[in-house]
């Protein structure tokens, strides 16, 4: 499974995003929750996806555990050390032939954050 995680798809294994123990304290957890920690993981690192791809990638796990049909998430934290509550939070669901051109250029060296940006989070539309 694909998931675009800011400007870096991260490929991951289906096993991985079932959590290893399906107990109440879990299932209670909201999406907000796993917004709110990520949100601090990224006030953290503001580069986390590229910094720490094994945390990126729990992240991300608990993100579709929370929300199967949320396949991109973008955290953008407005410096290193930000209170967590200034770090913007935003998912999205994009299609299957958008993720596969992403990740067709990044295996090939050429995704970039405006590109990922243009096709995905339109931040810098004019």
């Amino acid at each position: 499974m694909f998931f675009l995680l800011n400007d870096v798809v991260i490929n991951l294994d289906p096993q991985t995003l079932s959590p290893p123990l399906e107990t109440r304290q879990f299932m209670a957890i909201k999406l907000d929750t796993v917004s709110s920690l990520g949100a601090e993981l990224y006030s953290a690192d503001p580069l986390l996806h590229q910094n720490s791809p094994e945390r990126a990638k729990r992240l991300v796990a608990l993100i579709v555990a929370k929300a199967p049909d949320v396949n991109a998430a973008l955290f953008v934290a407005p410096s290193r050390g930000c209170p967590a509550s200034q770090v913007a939070c935003r998912f999205a669901q994009i299609g299957f032939d958008v993720m596969g051109g992403l990740y067709a250029r990044q295996q090939q060296g050429a995704l970039s954050t405006v590109q990922a940006d243009k096709e995905v989070w339109r931040r810098l539309a004019a």
